[in-house]
C-alpha cells in the first residue's frame, strides 16, 4: 500500500466512525429523524467522493 492509499483509507475509517459516534453524542438531543438522516447523507456523499479520488488512477502504474 502506498501512503496515498493509507491516507484515503484512514479518512474513510474516520467518516465511518463519525457516522456511529455523532448521532449518539452530539445529535442525541435532536428528536427529529432528519438530524441523523442529514448527517448520514453528508457522510455518504463524502465517502463517495473519497472513493472516487481513491480509485480514479487505479489502473495506472505508478
Amino acid at each position: 500500500m502506498t501512503a496515498r492509499e493509507v491516507k484515503w483509507g484512514l479518512m474513510i475509517v474516520v467518516i465511518i466512525l463519525l457516522g456511529y459516534i455523532l448521532p449518539y453524542t452530539v445529535l442525541s438531543n435532536v428528536t427529529a429523524w432528519y438530524g441523523s438522516f442529514l448527517l448520514w447523507t453528508i457522510l455518504a456523499i463524502a465517502i463517495i467522493v473519497i472513493n472516487y479520488f481513491f480509485t480514479k488512477n487505479w489502473g495506472d502504474s505508478e
